[in-house]
């Protein structure tokens, strides 16, 4: 049975950063190492501004928060808002599974209903690092187009790649 791919509620904040700190440890944990991982995601994936994105996400027009859901146990989630520089374009800041569904379509899944809510943006954007073969390899086959290399802002020397696709 596949997920129910639905909008993220506050409640859901809590497992969403248990799917990101799961995510972060198998992706980035031979790239960045555990200590930066663990820093990133206290950062980035504290519950009050997680439960603040989700609100947004829920009262401002042209951001998305999703959560996939498989019985009662979340497995992933995907957020999006508009581009900082372009608002023609609508930016994925999230997009995770829990490792152990992997190759499942869950991931494929957010992003399909992820794109079918962003329908005010005429392009998709993203950046990830250049050494995260999983993303990398998700992103190609998902229809994104390499159109940038930058510098990643986690550590120096680490590159990130960017990605568009049209919407």
């Amino acid at each position: 049975m596949s997920p129910t791919v639905r909008r993220a509620v506050p409640d859901d904040a809590r497992a969403v950063r248990e799917i990101a700190t799961e995510s972060w440890h198998a992706a980035y944990d031979d790239v960045l190492g555990t200590d930066t991982v663990v820093e990133t995601i206290d950062r980035w994936y504290e519950l009050a501004d997680l439960e603040a994105a989700i609100v947004d996400a829920r009262d401002i027009e042209g951001i998305v928060f999703l959560v996939a859901e498989d019985g009662n146990e979340l497995v992933g989630f995907a957020q999006a808002g508009p581009h900082r520089d372009q608002p023609a374009v609508a930016s994925l800041s999230r997009i995770y599974v829990r490792p152990d569904r992997w190759g499942e379509g869950i991931g494929t899944a957010l992003l399909e209903r992820l794109e079918d809510d962003l329908e005010a943006y005429d392009r998709l954007c993203l950046a990830v690092l250049a050494d995260n073969d999983v993303g990398v390899s998700f992103y190609e086959s998902t229809g994104f187009e390499r159109v940038g290399v930058q510098e990643s802002n986690l550590e120096d020397g680490l590159e990130e790649y960017v990605y568009e696709k049209p919407l």
